[in-house]
């Protein structure tokens, strides 16, 4: 790993049941830590065979209230969760859960910015509007989370380039890029459109040019 990377420990292992609503289950040995750089409760879930994976299937999935927990269709979070935990828990690895909201913007603006978009703008154009970044999501945390766990060559788990970008400079190895599906409904349309316009999300969409 990167030697300018701070140094995060694992605070507590802890093994949890997990059930989703459409029915499937499996277990995850949760991981908490100390020395995360922005002090957030940050989390990661070893699943499957984890220890035996080379590299490790790891996606950082930033956490989205609306859609991981509640169902949103404004995006595609929640399907994205529950697809992440089911092949990772097959190939092995670790999902790894970051507390930043809304692109880092924090769940109250995330909502405004909801609201600009109702009014005509996209979802990287309505953070703008409220004087923040499009996308202000740091992934030092996650390397440090794998520095942590010992891993520092992973399979990413991804659409993003910019994930894999930041954790390459960040020391880890992005040995492979594995693209999720496509979770598209007519209320998301317009936001995964802007992911791969905007931000060069690679997502196979019919309607984008």
């Amino acid at each position: 790993m990167d030697e300018t990377l701070p140094t995060a420990t694992v605070r507590t292992r802890v093994t949890v049941p997990l059930r989703f609503p459409d029915g499937y289950v499996t277990t995850a040995r949760v991981h908490t830590f100390h020395g995360l750089v922005d002090g957030r409760e940050h989390l990661a879930f070893g699943l499957g065979e984890h220890a035996e994976a080379d590299p490790p299937l790891v996606r950082p999935h930033s956490e989205c209230l609306t859609g991981d927990v509640f169902g949103s269709q404004r995006c595609d979070c929640g399907p994205q969760l529950r697809e992440a935990v089911e092949r990772i828990a097959e190939a092995g690895g670790y999902l790894l859960y970051l507390r930043q909201e809304g692109r880092g913007i924090g769940l109250y603006a995330k909502l405004d910015a909801y609201a600009l978009q109702d009014g005509g703008l996209d979802t990287y154009e309505a953070n703008l509007a409220l004087g923040r970044g499009a996308d202000e999501r740091d992934y030092t945390v996650a390397a440090q989370m794998l520095a942590a766990l010992g891993v520092d060559r992973v399979a990413l788990l991804s659409n993003n380039p910019d994930k894999a970008a930041q954790l390459e400079r960040l020391g880890v190895t992005v040995a492979d890029r594995v693209s999720t599906g496509v979770h598209l409904s007519p209320a998301n349309a317009g936001y995964l459109a802007a992911k791969v316009t905007r931000a060069d999300h690679a997502l196979d969409l019919p309607f984008v040019p």
